[in-house]
């Protein structure tokens, strides 16, 4: 019988446990630098970049992580879109409560938008002291063909899609596809990876997007035509996803394309 080299004996649990201890910062850097859908950062406890991967760097239309390393989102990112993310840390810092794949639309510089969903997590200390956070950022892409989708799902989707002032709920939207909650959920989760609710923003967010770029409707038409009913209500919504206000997004469209 063949002796197995010493580097295939099995490890105890502790000694595995002090190996991940030591597994330097940069390993996760050229890791997720393989990764070009995925933002990968570390922060400290004010918030500031300490570590971060090729592609965080290239979406913000930088050449060097020299140029993101010690600084916070406000610093490198304009307006709301620097202000929002920093206040998702500062929230994290302070509560210690993680933040679990949050959809946004993030920006790739200059002027290109991205479907993102982002995860932040605090990083503890041995006596429980939050030191700062560590997350990722990684773009929306349905991971199989459209035609695999059941066809009473595609009916029910596409249907939704074509009708987004229509009171639409995960609930109704499974009732539509002819399948329990549960079971929508999870293929929806398979298809896009995303839950219904994310779905349900993700398409009316990006509809009024559409319209607010390329049409002069007023604010409010929009947001009727996309599902809300109410102007105050679109605009949080629109902001929370987006990062700017339906108006702030139209201007800055506007400003891109001359």
């Amino acid at each position: 019988m063949r002796t197995p080299p010493p580097s295939s004996k099995p490890q105890s649990a502790d000694s595995f446990a002090s190996l991940l201890a030591t597994v330097e910062v940069s390993v996760l850097e050229r890791l997720f630098d393989q990764v070009p859908d995925v933002a990968f950062f570390i922060k400290d406890r004010d918030g500031r970049y300490t570590s971060v991967n090729a592609s965080l760097v290239e979406r913000h239309g930088l050449q060097h992580q020299s140029q993101v390393l010690g600084q916070r989102p406000s610093d490198i990112c304009p307006g709301d879109f620097g202000r929002i993310p920093a206040q998702q840390d500062a929230a994290v810092l302070r509560s210690g409560r993680p933040l679990l794949d949050h959809l946004e639309l993030h920006w790739y510089a200059p002027n290109q938008p991205c479907w993102c969903l982002t995860t932040k997590l605090p990083l503890l200390a041995t006596d429980g002291q939050i030191m700062g956070l560590i997350g990722i950022s990684r773009d929306v892409r349905a991971p199989i063909k459209t035609q695999e989708i059941p066809a009473a799902v595609a009916i029910a989707l596409d249907h939704f899609e074509h009708h987004l002032a229509d009171p639409i709920t995960p609930t109704s939207l499974a009732k539509s596809a002819g399948i329990s909650p549960l079971r929508f959920a999870r293929l929806m989760k398979r298809f896009f990876g995303l839950t219904p609710s994310q779905y349900i923003a993700k398409n009316r967010i990006a509809a009024a997007s559409v319209l607010l770029r390329e049409t002069d409707q007023p604010v409010t038409d929009i947001a009727m035509s996309c599902g809300y009913y109410d102007h105050s209500a679109f605009t949080r919504a629109f902001r929370k996803i987006a990062g700017v206000s339906p108006t702030q997004f139209r201007e800055r469209q506007g400003a891109s394309r001359r």
